[in-house]
């Protein structure tokens, strides 16, 4: 059984210091049996580092309208069923199962706040400012941040599918994007309404072919059964933003059926711009 000790002792061997803010993906289930269970693990992060992110998605508020934008990687009109169920967003909204329970648990702690993005919400403890640089149009803007302040993704026991910030590599190299819908609550009219989420980053499924490349400056331990890799943040978008400019299908997955990678991979070649006609550069200028 792992139990705090064992986290923290894991956590030292990356060396990194205590004033280095990390961004956190993780799967309780790596860890076996764990002592006092996400808790403990949530416990042992803010032990050792001052800030600490993670996602708080909320796919369940998600919606597919009847008609929409073309090569969205969406079929329009279908998903009558899912649209019964979504949820409209609230702050207090408990992130996604598949987020796990050590994200959620961050989520819940008495100090983190959470970002407002109504699908892809980011929560923290200290991550105020990155929180805050959130917006509808650019849902990836706390990942920035947090790469600004030479932060560094943290993956408990979880593969690079899981690793948000190559998504932000993606966007500066200016791969396309997508738009998903969410039902989020309309105090004014006293009803739901559906906004529309720009910006949202093309599957992942194929970001495991990243790890050949990264080799030079992740560091690696394990806590029990759990792999730990961090990653600094600058290298890791610099590496995928240079990757997708000279192979515009770099890091795509390889299942036939997938609308967003087949999508991306339509598009290979074009330079689409966001909203309002402003590339990527100009958004983050600190990443030109």
């Amino acid at each position: 059984m792992v139990g705090f000790r064992e986290l923290v002792l894991g956590l030292r061997r990356l060396e990194l210091p205590r004033t280095t803010p990390v961004l956190v993906h993780s799967s309780l289930s790596a860890f076996g049996r764990v002592r006092l269970g996400p808790q403990a693990v949530v416990g042992a992060l803010l032990n050792h580092f001052d800030t600490v992110m993670a996602p708080a998605f909320t796919y369940n508020t998600m919606v597919t309208p009847g008609a929409g934008p073309e090569h969205n990687g969406l079929d329009y009109g279908l998903d009558h069923e899912a649209n019964a169920w979504a949820e409209f967003f609230r702050p207090n909204m408990p992130a996604d199962k598949r987020i796990g329970l050590i994200a959620e648990t961050l989520r819940q702690y008495p100090k983190s706040g959470r970002s407002d993005h109504p699908i892809l919400s980011f929560c923290g403890v200290n991550a105020a400012a990155a929180l805050k640089s959130q917006t509808l149009t650019e849902p990836l803007a706390p990942i920035a941040t947090l790469a600004d302040e030479e932060g560094w993704v943290l993956l408990l026991g979880v593969t690079h599918t899981a690793n948000t910030t190559i998504h932000l590599g993606e966007r500066l190299a200016r791969r396309k994007s997508f738009t998903r819908y969410a039902l989020v609550p309309d105090p004014l009219a006293l009803q739901d309404k559906v906004v529309a989420c720009p910006s949202f980053p093309a599957c992942s499924d194929g970001f495991e072919g990243i790890r050949p490349l990264i080799a030079r400056f992740a560091r690696v331990t394990k806590i029990g059964p759990a792999l730990i890799e961090a990653l600094p943040m600058v290298e890791l978008v610099s590496l995928v933003r240079k990757l997708v400019e000279q192979d515009p299908q770099a890091l795509l997955c390889n299942r036939s059926e997938c609308p967003r990678c087949n999508a991306v991979r339509a598009a290979a070649g074009a330079t689409p711009l966001t909203a309002g006609g402003l590339g990527p550069a100009h958004l983050y200028p600190s990443w030109r």
